[in-house]
């Protein structure tokens, strides 16, 4: 168990010390639940209240919070204490991983693999010939490396998860379990009979660097050319990308998006959980796409948000919502005159 006193701490996200620098934490906890020896954070002002009952040795705060009353911890003041809190974990997480070294048995390696410095593979991963792996390389068990499978430094692979043939993956990348990068799109051509042939996907999958991709997630790799997810994206659980799709620089995609093949998605854009776009479409920087919104054309004014099926502008499309709740009303309304003018019709 890793322990760490608050002066250590507050030198790692530069942040400033208020009470005792020595007090030691080795957990993290939840400010609501936290027990003395744990280390946990405030960001969220609905949540102040519990700044005064906590049982937390350290709270690391924004650094304009001003105290109601007195408390027992020891704080850390920062800028930002979300992203304060983040870092910390994020440099847990590597404390944690960076003793993992070597090859343990059983695992298979095949002919002409390079294996940088610092390595570590699991037992029972399966790495195949002509692969590349960088320096500082987690490689958990179950993971399987297709041949000539290029990895770059700092990537951490977590169980099962699989790289098909010919991907390439950058620097700092992070990959969890049961993810598979580089299957076959989906590509059947019709054929005179009714049935489908299959149409070969040779392509490959690119990853960029500082990409970070959930659980059994899948991204197709390409009929011709690269499926790219560019650097700095951040993909959720349970996301489909298919062939040839492009997600571009700083994208964040929540769980269960689907984005059909050639889809062209800008930088910085956001996508809402269950949304999903039709193929061969493109989307502007910074666009916001809300939860189950569906994309059926190309979005092309940048940081627009849109919502709904099909997607449309964020307040055109709640004025929408609004009047087709009042359609049973409206209809009610309609049949009435109706009836009034033919009455009217018979009079005249």
């Amino acid at each position: 168990m890793l322990t760490f006193s608050a002066q250590q701490i507050a030198i790692m996200i530069q942040g400033k010390v208020i009470g005792d620098p020595t007090v030691c934490v080795s957990q993290f906890g939840k400010i609501e639940e936290a027990i003395p020896g744990e280390i946990t954070f405030l960001a969220n002002p609905k949540y102040e209240t519990y700044l005064y009952t906590t049982k937390a040795s350290i709270i690391i705060v924004n650094e304009t919070l001003s105290l109601k009353q007195s408390i027992d911890a020891t704080l850390i003041c920062v800028e930002d204490a979300y992203a304060a809190f983040a870092t910390l974990l994020t440099k847990y997480q590597e404390i944690k991983t960076q003793n993992l070294t070597g090859i343990q048995s059983p695992s298979y390696i095949g002919s002409g693999v390079t294996l940088g410095e610092n390595h570590f593979i699991a037992a029972f991963a399966y790495i195949g010939d002509g692969v590349t792996i960088g320096n500082n390389v987690k490689i958990f068990p179950n993971v399987v490396l297709g041949e000539n499978v290029k990895v770059g430094d700092n990537v951490v692979l977590y169980p099962g998860v699989v790289i098909y043939p010919d991907c390439q993956l950058g620097n700092h990348i992070t990959i969890h379990a049961g993810s598979v990068i580089g299957s076959d799109g989906f590509g059947f051509a019709p054929i005179g009979n009714g049935g489908f042939q299959k149409v070969p996907q040779l392509g490959n999958v690119i990853i960029e660097d500082h990409v970070e991709i959930g659980s059994n997630t899948t991204i197709d790799r390409a009929t011709i050319g690269s499926t790219i997810i560019r650097q700095g994206v951040k993909l959720d659980n349970l996301i489909q990308i298919a062939h040839n799709v492009e997600v571009g620089e700083n994208t964040v995609i929540a769980a269960q998006v689907g984005l059909s093949g050639s889809t062209k998605v800008g930088k910085g854009v956001m996508f809402g959980g269950q949304s999903g776009t039709a193929g061969h479409l493109s989307i502007a920087n910074g666009v916001k796409i809300a939860a189950r919104s569906g994309i059926t054309k190309t979005i092309g004014v940048e940081n627009a948000t849109v919502t709904g099926f099909p997607a449309a502008e964020h307040k055109t499309a709640l004025r929408a919502q609004i009047h087709l709740k009042n359609l049973p009303d409206l209809e009610k309304r309609v049949k009435e005159l109706e009836i009034l003018v033919d009455q009217l019709a018979k009079k005249g």
